[in-house]
């Protein structure tokens, strides 16, 4: 499990597009959203936020262990441009190594992640796969960030 002061682990998935996308590509900050389910109603609702009400000066990127199609299906009907990552094979890979992956549902947990743009793990958010996280929490922190 990661923790805060701590290098992201670095990753390699395809996006909803079929696009490989690595987390060290991105300049600066940028936030790891791990979640559940596609075509779910709280992760559709936690996106849906995170698309409406960006992040100034940070990167999302949402990560879940569904396949490259029901991505693309999902970030279609719901207009999310920003990246959203298929963890599907190897099954979770990524997932585990942030800590997010939960084995006997096959699925990631709601785990979020601030990476900056160096590569260190600056803030991190936990809930159950029911409970959605604050997105508020997510811009205080951001702001904090760039504050120094």
């Amino acid at each position: 499990m990661i923790q805060v002061g701590e290098p992201a682990p670095d990753f390699t998935l395809p996006d909803q597009h079929g696009r490989r996308t690595s987390l060290s590509s991105f300049d600066g900050p940028v936030l790891v959203v791990f979640f559940p389910a596609a075509f779910t109603p709280t992760c559709t609702s936690e996106l849906g936020v995170l698309r409406d009400a960006p992040i100034p000066g940070v990167t999302v990127v949402a990560v879940s262990c569904d396949s490259v199609p029901a991505l693309r299906a999902f970030a279609d009907a719901e207009g999310i441009a920003f990246p959203v990552l298929s963890d599907f094979w190897p099954h979770g890979e990524v997932a585990r190594a942030y800590g997010a992956f939960i084995p006997e549902r096959g699925i990631a947990g709601r785990v979020s992640a601030l990476v900056d743009g160096t590569g260190v793990v600056r803030a991190l958010w936990r809930s159950s796969p029911a409970e959605a996280r604050d997105p508020a929490e997510y811009a205080r922190a951001a702001a904090d960030l760039s504050a120094g």
